[in-house]
């Protein structure tokens, strides 16, 4: 693997390779990180894979309130799950908050889902860490296979679903939602995205019915201490793209 120095819009170079897998592999606080197309991150030396917001039964809140969506929201996202496992084989794995969409989601989760959940978690540490969707679940995260914890920390770095305020070096998040909308020839497409400027990485959501938040969003301003990367999901590969062409603002967007 051959690792490239990218020049990011300001600061010292980013170190990136890219994979035969699609994947992006990464220099983070001095840490190798690879960007897994499926919206994951796996720390190579750590055996740690980390997924973040993956609002299962989220199909199923928004039916309790008359807006039907198909009701197979939980079972893909598990699937994308276990194929990233399986693919892995993680020792570790860590599921960064908001991993159920609101406080009955337990109680709507199918007996196979939680089959599921149970098979990915036989065998390795599996560890959740709670969201603000989290808070209040009915049962509690505890009830589920594996353990909680807050604020893991492995190789360096540490591992919340929240973003703290202002830069910070060596910080693992989900939460944003991060999404960027690129235009090539003429069309207009809309991506989840990693976004990083070496020092600290805001995951995409890892659910199927999980929104996004525009990168150019304000409230991405003043967390990175220069423009980030935009890592964009494509289809079985990741895209590294400058900030600039995606917010030539800057990201001042209300």
């Amino acid at each position: 693997m051959k690792w490239l120095q990218v020049a990011p819009d300001a600061g010292p170079p980013l170190r990136l390779a890219r994979a035969d897998s699609g994947a992006l592999h990464i220099e983070l606080a001095g840490v190798e990180a690879v960007l897994r197309p499926s919206g994951a991150v796996h720390i190579p030396c750590q055996g740690l894979l980390v997924a973040a917001d993956l609002h299962l039964e989220k199909g199923s809140s928004y039916a309790e309130r008359g807006q039907l969506l198909p009701p197979y929201d939980t079972a893909a996202t598990l699937l994308r799950l276990e194929a990233e496992i399986k693919g892995l084989d993680p020792r570790r794995v860590l599921l960064l908050g908001d991993s159920f969409h609101d406080a009955r989601a337990l109680s709507r989760l199918a007996e196979a889902d939680l089959d599921k959940i149970r098979a990915l978690a036989r065998g390795r540490d599996f560890v959740w860490a709670a969201g603000n969707h989290d808070e209040g679940l009915e049962g509690g995260l505890s009830a589920l296979p594996g353990r909680v914890e807050d604020d893991p920390e492995a190789a360096g770095l540490t591992f919340r679903h929240e973003p703290l305020p202002h830069p910070q070096t060596g910080e693992v998040s989900g939460h944003l939602h991060p999404c960027a909308k690129v235009v090539s020839q003429g069309r207009a497409v809309r991506r989840r995205t990693f976004l990083t400027d070496g020092a600290r990485l805001i995951l995409p959501a890892f659910g199927s019915y999980a929104g996004g938040l525009n990168a150019c969003d304000a409230a991405f301003q003043g967390l990175f201490v220069r423009p980030p990367l935009a890592a964009l999901l494509g289809v079985g590969a990741v895209h590294p793209i400058a900030f600039s062409s995606l917010c030539p603002d800057g990201g001042a967007r209300p």
